[in-house]
């Protein structure tokens, strides 16, 4: 698929259990209409997320396939990384991912060792475009240095209560995209007062309103998880729903925060 058609709505596909339910959840997700998949390693789903996606009637000249590496403690060591990424595309059942992450940039990671290994799948064609995930402003700028592949996409938690203004800025000057992770907030935006309001004058859902906000930034798209038939369509349907510059306003003056991953190897606990 060609670089320019991120679709702006993908399937986030992470699970603490039960990881088999990604086979049929991808196949319903392409069959209800969604073209970009997203999914990880360390969710040890890979390989149900490529039968998943085999099953389906999909071309998959037609389907954005992410996935990620390097978590902040696997592969264990730098020097494994370029089997690891192997191991991604092996499980996935495909020659080559349209993008392919560095999960976290702490623990194992470093730009010198790592990232040279992403620039090696890149030239091989093992991965089609480079990206990096839970970065840091000082942290992309730094590995923008090292890389050589053009740097396709950051990938954050993204949300009405943490729109990551500065990460959104970074990648419009930088002319890359942000790819939205929980994108709901782990269902916490729903509940605000403000989204409340929005969806109900549009006759929306408050995930609709939150999804449609989040993309109604330039160069930015949202990869909510969704396991039914039924939410897979609401959030698809998101695409369809235009808010006006009083709803962005509205959306933009709350000033509650709330961080659903927070993990104490995220570079902004440092």
């Amino acid at each position: 698929m060609p670089v320019d058609d991120l679709p702006r709505l993908g399937l986030g596909t992470y699970s603490d259990d039960d990881r088999e339910q990604w086979r049929e959840n991808v196949r319903t997700a392409l069959d209800v209409g969604f073209r970009h998949v997203d999914t990880a390693q360390v969710y040890e789903n890979e390989r149900y997320v490529g039968e998943g996606i085999a099953d389906s009637d999909v071309d998959r000249d037609d389907l954005w396939l992410s996935t990620k590496t390097v978590h902040h403690d696997v592969p264990p060591e730098p020097e494994q990384v370029p089997a690891a990424i192997d191991g991604c595309l092996d499980r996935l059942g495909v020659d080559a991912v349209d993008l392919l992450y560095v999960h976290w940039p702490s623990g194992v990671y470093d730009h010198e060792d790592v990232l040279p290994a992403f620039d090696a799948a890149y030239e091989a064609g093992k991965t089609r475009n480079v990206g990096l995930s839970n970065f840091t402003p000082e942290l992309l700028d730094e590995a923008r240095e090292v890389l050589e592949a053009p740097l396709f996409a950051h990938q954050v938690e993204m949300h009405p209560l943490l729109p990551q203004e500065e990460l959104v800025a970074y990648a419009q000057e930088h002319d890359h995209w942000l790819v939205a992770y929980s994108p709901l907030g782990k269902g916490a935006a729903l509940d605000v007062p403000a989204v409340r309001e929005v969806a109900e004058k549009h006759d929306a859902t408050p995930a609709q309103v939150s999804l449609a906000w989040v993309t109604s930034h330039d160069n930015v798209a949202a990869i909510p998880k969704a396991s039914s038939r039924e939410h897979m369509e609401q959030n698809l349907a998101a695409r369809e729903l235009e808010l006006d510059d009083e709803d962005i306003e509205l959306i933009d003056s709350i000033d509650e925060r709330h961080r659903e991953i927070d993990a104490d190897h995220g570079p902004w606990n440092w």
